[in-house]
């Protein structure tokens, strides 16, 4: 019988694969954190019905009655006024640079009306980029305000058979007013598959050479460790600029996105965000030691990034917590910089901010590569 199935050889081979799992930390972390990082992202982080949503008031007057709705709708818990008192200016240029989700207009003479018996107008405009965003808001919009009024008025006994000509409630969905979903998420399609690619190809830029022993002669070349980065990151930009030219032609000619905002600025945040995730892979690669490894640690940062950038879930529907940990990944900036390019046709200083925080990060990146680079195999 020891000559088909011994539980001594068993056993020896049990205790060797035990001390290699624990040798390899990389995978040991993976089977742990994977499942780990899931469960606390889809049962905290994650929310398809956000509340909570950032949104401008213009309310010349600011009188009792646009004061109870602003109340009406913040007791809804979808709406928080973060600006109360912006002019139409203001307004503006906060929903252009994503900042609100909805500005509600109230106009100079709405108390007025509203004494007289007429029948006011109240305007909201919601960033409909991302039209899962705005549905629950919108929906509950109309009745909430129009009783709020008519209880401030006193005649909440007849709020409800009064609520449908109290008040005109004007939507107006702005960048996407047709609602169309393929708008939101090809573009964002564009990083998450730049991000797929090039992070992954990158990852296995030095750990192929351990793996072939070719590293030695890697090292003994006259370049410094900024030339030997360079030379391996440089050929996945062409590959990069394939691939955009692809996604880019595929998302006008097929599914007719429009492409609102200047071309030359859009492309200009695509190169800082394929710059940003090419280093980031030849990150990895100096600190893992097979290309198994390197392929671990792509996914172990695609998945999080995936999840907390806002392409599969909306952003502002996660915790405050989720969302500062959504703001450490290239793709919630990038997101922004294409979408507020193409479908809102925003100039460089609506994009400023994220187009710097891609900076920030490839400059971040380079120079953690360039100090982990090995000068040496031990």
């Amino acid at each position: 019988m020891t000559r088909f199935f011994s539980l001594t050889r068993l056993g020896a081979l049990l205790v060797k694969e035990l001390i290699q799992m624990r040798r390899d930390r990389i995978t040991f972390a993976m089977m742990l954190g994977v499942p780990l990082m899931q469960l606390l992202l889809f049962g905290f982080a994650i929310n398809s019905d956000p509340k909570s949503l950032p949104a401008a008031l213009v309310a010349p007057t600011q009188d009792r009655y646009s004061r109870a709705i602003v109340t009406a709708l913040e007791l809804t818990g979808y709406y928080r006024f973060t600006h109360p008192d912006a002019s139409a200016a203001e307004a503006e240029a906060l929903i252009a640079r994503g900042e609100v989700s909805f500005v509600v207009t109230l106009p100079s003479d709405f108390g007025r009306r509203v004494d007289r018996g007429d029948h006011p107008q109240l305007l909201i405009e919601a960033d409909a980029t991302d039209p899962s965003v705005a549905s629950g808001a919108i929906s509950t919009l109309s009745t909430v305000a129009a009783d709020a009024l008519l209880r401030e008025r006193g005649i909440e006994a007849q709020a409800r058979e009064a609520s449908g000509q109290a008040l005109d409630v004007v939507v107006h969905r702005r960048y996407n007013p047709e609602g169309v979903t393929q708008y939101n998420i090809v573009p964002g399609l564009l990083g998450v598959i730049l991000q797929m690619t090039m992070v992954m190809m990158t990852a296995m830029a030095l750990t192929r050479e351990l793996e072939r022993g070719t590293m030695e002669n890697l090292l003994s070349m006259p370049a410094t460790p900024i030339e030997i980065m360079l030379g391996k990151i440089l050929p996945y930009l062409g590959v990069g600029a394939v691939q955009v030219a692809v996604v880019l032609l595929a998302a006008r000619a097929i599914f007719h996105v429009p492409f609102l905002g200047p071309i030359p600025l859009l492309l200009a945040g695509i190169f800082i965000f394929v710059s940003a995730l090419v280093i980031l892979g030849y990150l990895f690669s100096t600190v893992a030691r097979t290309q198994m490894q390197a392929m671990q640690l792509a996914f172990f940062y695609f998945l999080p990034s995936l999840l907390l950038s806002g392409f599969m879930f909306p952003y502002r529907g996660m915790p405050s917590w989720a969302q500062a940990l959504g703001e450490v990944f290239p793709l919630t900036h990038f997101l922004r910089i294409v979408r507020a390019v193409m479908l809102k046709g925003a100039d460089a200083a609506a994009v400023a901010q994220p187009m710097a925080a891609l900076t920030l990060f490839a400059a971040g990146f380079a120079t953690l590569a360039l100090l982990r680079f090995r000068q040496t195999l031990d």
